[in-house]
């Protein structure tokens, strides 16, 4: 995925960006921008190798004083209209504003409304937690969904493609307060990132948010919605208390039978599987069914993959039959190697059974 994203930054976009930044700094150089954005090692690098290296070729380029290159940037930051490309203006202020704390708060506040800044703030935070964590606090009240994620987004302790926060996967009770103001956010989009923080929060500290679940719970669809995506880690792992907090039991009344594979499959083909499912229990109850594929590694050990199947109920004396495919088709996230792999159903977080299967060249 990272191979095809960072073609955003293609021909049209320097000479689209080049043009703008010569509309609101005539002194702009463009030949001498696209000379040093196009070195010998262009088609090397990768999609925040590329964007740092334009962010290097901008500073080359415009006025040394960083007021008026920020200014220059946040004139032309709208006009470009891939949000992803846009991480090009947050990219600067991380690298050229740290000593400009004024300054660099407001342009990352205004770039993230048009891409998102949630990169660039983590070596402010590194640099400053205090300070930054009250910028935070700030941000989680601005009127602005975009600004309102930077909070909770900026401040994760684990945030993909970001540096860690290593002071917050230790000790994550500074962003707490944060996410109590975004709650209950009316905007989606702001929702999934509290969500996404605390399943961060969850990998190092499960008690603390079973802690803070425990008190959301039940206050409104909302916040069930944010508290159950919230501990998708801990429901894959069976932890007991999640999975009662969105009601579910574990229960041995429910069995998983003829679990049935293919023998062997072809990388790039599809494995077939089937089982079913039968409930002992005298009541109706919630399920969540969901399947591991024990991967064999380059190493040759197993690696486990979970993977959810649904959630529904179940009857009394009910059998429920399923059918899946699970492909092995190579992606840029996995790559597959031949050799006895391990595919298991899981049943409220316990696996209920469990069967080899070869997979071939």
């Amino acid at each position: 995925m990272a191979e095809e994203l960072r073609n955003i930054f293609s021909e049209q976009f320097i000479i689209s960006l080049s043009s703008y930044l010569e509309e609101e700094y005539p002194a702009f150089n463009s030949a001498l921008f696209q000379s040093r954005i196009y070195h010998d090692h262009w088609n090397d690098l990768s999609l925040k190798m590329r964007v740092r290296h334009i962010t290097s070729c901008l500073h080359e380029t415009l006025p040394k004083q960083y007021d008026e290159a920020i200014a220059i940037l946040k004139a032309v930051a709208p006009r470009v209209r891939e949000s992803l490309a846009g991480i090009i203006f947050p990219d600067y202020v991380e690298v050229y504003g740290l000593d400009d704390w004024e300054i660099s708060m407001d342009a990352l506040e205004f770039f993230t409304k048009y891409s998102t800044s949630e990169f660039a703030v983590r070596p402010f935070f590194i640099s400053n937690p205090h300070k930054m964590t009250q910028q935070f606090l700030k941000w989680s009240k601005d009127s602005n969904e975009h600004v309102r994620r930077l909070a909770s987004e900026g401040s994760r302790p684990r945030l993909p493609w970001g540096m860690a926060l290593v002071s917050l996967k230790q000790d994550p009770s500074p962003t707490l307060p944060i996410l109590e103001n975004l709650k209950k956010d009316t905007s989606l989009y702001v929702r999934k990132s509290v969500a996404n923080h605390l399943n961060d929060i969850s990998k190092d500290h499960p008690g603390i948010v079973i802690e803070l679940a425990e008190k959301w719970i039940g206050k409104s669809e909302i916040t069930n919605w944010i508290i159950k995506k919230g501990l998708r880690t801990l429901l894959k792992k069976g932890n007991e208390q999640a999975l009662e907090l969105v009601g579910i039991k574990r229960n041995s009344n429910i069995d998983v039978l003829h679990l049935t594979v293919v023998n062997s499959v072809k990388i790039g083909d599809t494995l077939s599987y089937s089982f079913e499912l039968h409930s002992r229990d005298q009541q109706e109850q919630k399920i969540r069914i969901e399947y591991s594929i024990d991967y064999v590694k380059a190493n040759g050990k197993l690696s486990p993959k979970q993977f959810k199947i649904s959630e529904n109920t179940i009857s009394p004396n009910e059998l429920k039959i399923y059918q899946r495919n699970h492909s092995f088709k190579e992606l840029s996230t996995r790559k597959h190697y031949p050799g006895m792999h391990v595919i298991s159903v899981i049943i409220n977080g316990e696996v209920k059974a469990s069967a080899e299967f070869s997979v071939t060249h």
